[in-house]
């Protein structure tokens, strides 16, 4: 009898685990736009995961998101960043509201990740600070002692919402691997 009781309770903990991490994968921590993701996370030797989190922590998957200083999309692209991306990639045609397209966006935003990598060397912690307060606000924390002491890393991020975003997005990007990378 006993032994039945604690099977029961075995099943009911499991049971219970499983349906919590159902609902945290599909309503907290999603997989959404796999497609996209996963072609241009592919294409742009990039980790998809931490595109997920890049997403979660910029829009949280609203592809209709438009920030306080106008970035759109689901990875928050500002239309002049846009416009140099679609440059870059030989768009032709470049209308800011095209931002707004879920694909299109989530190319733009992995080229441009994976053009962050290339410039920091793969050093998350640059990449993402850039990605929020730009390459050019990281290069000069890089080369200002109050910052960096050795010129590679950064110390201290003087932008409070960027130290935040970094933070941010590596709980996020910690979650993700943990929930899909099995």
């Amino acid at each position: 009898m006993k032994f039945k009781r604690i099977v029961t309770i075995l099943i009911a903990i499991l049971i219970f685990y499983l349906g919590f991490m159902f609902a945290i994968k599909k309503y907290v921590y999603p997989y959404k736009y796999a497609e996209y993701i996963n072609k241009y996370s592919d294409e742009y030797e990039l980790d998809p995961y931490l595109v997920l989190a890049v997403i979660k922590t910029e829009s949280n998957f609203d592809k209709s998101a438009v920030s306080k200083k106008e970035a759109k999309g689901l990875m928050q692209i500002m239309d002049t960043t846009g416009e140099w991306i679609a440059n870059e990639l030989s768009i032709n045609y470049f209308l800011p509201s095209m931002l707004f397209d879920p694909e299109l966006n989530i190319r733009m935003g992995c080229w441009y990740l994976n053009n962050l990598e290339n410039e920091f060397d793969n050093n998350l912690d640059l990449v993402l600070a850039a990605y929020n307060g730009g390459s050019g606000n990281v290069n000069k924390w890089l080369n200002h002692e109050e910052y960096s002491e050795d010129g590679e890393n950064l110390d201290y991020i003087p932008f409070p919402e960027t130290k935040k975003y970094v933070d941010k997005v590596k709980a996020n990007y910690n979650i993700y691997k943990y929930l899909y990378n099995k």
